[in-house]
């Protein structure tokens, strides 16, 4: 499951999301990391363009 799956669904923490970027970083995966995250093109924006919090605060308002 992705880290966004997960996080909008309340098992992890957003804080987890480094994990993700380590188990990526160490992967032979051909995927970026925003799909391995789960991200579409939108969150992926506002991640790169202001930051981590920014990106939060966008899963936040999608939580169920």
């Amino acid at each position: 499951m992705k880290f966004k799956e997960r996080f909008l669904a309340g098992e992890i923490e957003f804080e987890e999301i480094d994990d993700y970027i380590v188990e990526w970083n160490n992967s032979d995966t051909t995927e970026t990391l925003a799909k391995f995250l789960g991200l579409n093109g939108e969150e992926e924006a506002v991640w790169i363009d202001e930051s981590d919090d920014a990106l939060k605060n966008v899963l936040e308002k999608l939580k169920k």
